[in-house]
């Protein structure tokens, strides 16, 4: 890769990492679900007037938009709100990985290599590790981010049979259709007096949170990395991803404060270095996390050219293999 793009390959994952601080952040300003909801709606609009049409089947864009903006997220900044730290949330995140592959097995008949099975053997161990430890918090926090991992699994299956090649217009098609459901829901759960004060009296610091998760780290971010995967493949592009955690863990330590104990350090490379290995060659596809409170679904075959030719305007869209190849490295939210 050249200097600039693993330049930018970088910046994407810390743009990623941090958005665990903003999160926090803003969950001192606003309730949870109005938080997800305003997030979506902004990453909507005025965004959905300049990506055309949906390039996916209407009935993907649903399924991803219910289990990724509805129920994962909705899960994650509830966890954090109960008192999840950043750092940990994500690190607890990555139980996406033991969710998707089993999903993939299940759904998808993709049968996981050894190396694979014991990447996600390692990771689960990570998680019992953190899930000990003394900073994680609540129980009931923690819980909810393990369960927003499993949602995350089951969005990373529907964005692999979705298989978009347009990140952009996929995820704020996933906006639009998310949003209203959001509004339902904070309505629902946080009650319609709470949302109209909270909304009347979103300060600067609300304002810039929700900002920064939709703008930066939504679309921005989402814009960088798959031009980089257009350019250079899932196989070079996604190994990046994996410094989101760590940008996350430093940027809470740094700007929040917290503290992981010996247990949670040990918990949190042995998550790390088995979604690593579960990431690794293998003969079908897979997936990598992007932290942050995004992600990246990721099929590392080491196919640069074919991913490049397969996403090239001029191919007229992927076909056959070239579609499964397509579908590599791909950000889920």
């Amino acid at each position: 890769m050249r200097t600039r793009d693993v330049m930018l390959a970088v910046v994407v994952a810390a743009v990623w990492g941090l958005n665990f601080v903003v999160i926090a952040v803003g969950l001192d300003t606003m309730p949870p679900l109005l938080f997800v909801a305003l997030r979506f709606g902004a990453c909507a609009i005025p965004a959905v007037f300049f990506v055309g049409r949906p390039t996916v089947p209407l009935r993907w864009i649903v399924a991803v938009a219910m289990s990724l903006a509805v129920v994962k997220f909705s899960l994650l900044f509830a966890g954090m709100a109960a008192g999840m730290p950043a750092g940990v949330s994500a690190l607890v995140l990555q139980s996406q990985a033991v969710f998707s592959a089993a999903l993939a097995f299940v759904l998808l008949r993709e049968r996981p290599t050894a190396r694979a099975v014991l990447g996600l053997v390692l990771a689960a161990g990570g998680l019992v590790l953190v899930g000990f430890g003394s900073s994680v918090g609540p129980l009931s926090g923690f819980v909810l981010v393990v369960c927003a991992g499993a949602a995350w699994g089951v969005a990373n299956v529907a964005m692999r049979k979705a298989a978009a090649t347009d990140l952009l217009n996929f995820m704020v098609w996933v906006s639009v259709v998310a949003t209203p459901v959001l509004i339902v829901l904070s309505l629902a759960v946080e009650g319609p007096s709470v949302v109209w004060t909270e909304v009347r009296s979103l300060s600067l610091v609300a304002v810039g949170a929700v900002a920064y998760v939709a703008y930066l780290s939504t679309l921005f971010a989402f814009g960088v990395w798959a031009a980089l995967l257009r350019r250079y493949g899932a196989a070079t592009v996604a190994p990046f991803a994996m410094l989101a955690p760590v940008f996350a863990l430093v940027s809470a330590a740094i700007l929040l404060g917290e503290r992981l104990t010996g247990t949670e350090l040990a918990g949190g490379g042995a998550v790390l270095v088995g979604v690593l290995l579960g990431a690794g060659r293998r003969r079908a596809a897979g997936t990598v996390a992007v932290l942050g409170g995004e992600e990246v679904s990721a099929c590392v075959d080491g196919s640069r050219g074919d991913h490049a030719a397969a996403t090239s305007p001029r191919s007229g869209g992927p076909t056959g293999p070239a579609r499964i190849r397509a579908t590599a490295g791909r950000p889920a939210a």
